[in-house]
């Protein structure tokens, strides 16, 4: 007889837990390779609007951090093209100009010294979803990461490129990692490029799943402790990384332009 199949349930998952973080590592990649590989991750998951939507990570000195130029589509960024900012939106590193909505970003990092990676994207399923009016249901297994860590803001503030925006989109994303914005669109705040890229891929496919079952009948609940046991199974530093890393292979055999 297996000599595991008299272990309980939390030693299988600790065991577990230690084994793929000794078995895994966590990637070679620069922070800049990072985010251009989101940008592509992202891009081929439905999350490109033209050119709505910024990603972001802390960049080394205090108050800055990278993103896109303003112009390039998530298609376009290249490791060597991303910008390097401060909470002003003043170019310290590269040329051309931020987007202007990246000041709600600033404003986060500023409440938020956890958070190391920025993600607000307007795909297809979420804006649909937004346009309801209606807050993210987690009720599935695979999207448990976000499961009661998805805030949501029914009230749009309009062209986030105010202070006044900056300070209502923090605040409304509190301690969460995940933020719905009615009429607008989906933010990710994670702590590090590797988790704020899966769940915003997570989140997409979430509300895709909503507006299908929905449509089918009313989506029942799962239990909350079940759903935090699960959230905090797969949001963890080692399987993010594993989940990203699976992502970045699979982009790169059509943009192998990105690390460039």
């Amino acid at each position: 007889m297996s000599k595991t199949f008299t272990q309980t349930k939390e030693e299988l998952v600790g065991k577990a837990k230690k084994q793929m973080d000794t078995t895994f590592g966590q990637g070679d990649w620069t922070v800049r390779q990072k985010l251009a590989l989101t940008c592509r991750i992202l891009f081929e998951g439905g999350h490109d609007s033209g050119l709505a939507g910024q990603i972001t990570a802390r960049a080394t000195e205090p108050g800055t951090y990278y993103t896109q130029q303003l112009g390039l589509g998530f298609d376009e960024i290249t490791a060597s093209n991303l910008l390097v900012v401060n909470s002003d939106l003043e170019v310290l590193e590269g040329k051309g100009m931020a987007n202007p909505a990246n000041r709600f970003h600033s404003w986060v990092y500023e409440a938020r010294p956890d958070v190391n990676c920025i993600i607000h994207t307007h795909p297809t399923h979420i804006v649909a979803l937004s346009m309801l009016e209606v807050p993210l249901q987690v009720s599935h297994m695979d999207m448990c990461p976000l499961f009661d860590d998805c805030a949501f803001l029914k009230d749009w503030p309009g062209v986030p490129v105010g202070n006044e925006e900056g300070e209502l989109i923090s605040k409304a994303l509190g301690s969460k990692r995940a933020l719905l914005l009615s009429h607008h669109g989906q933010l990710v705040a994670g702590d590090s490029i590797e988790q704020a890229c899966v769940l915003a891929e997570l989140f997409e496919r979430a509300a895709r799943l909503q507006l299908l079952a929905s449509a089918a009948g009313d989506i029942k609940p799962i239990p909350e402790k079940l759903g935090k046991e699960a959230h905090d199974w797969i949001l963890r530093p080692t399987r993010s990384a594993i989940t990203f890393a699976y992502f970045a292979r699979r982009v790169l055999k059509k943009h192998g332009d990105a690390l460039a």
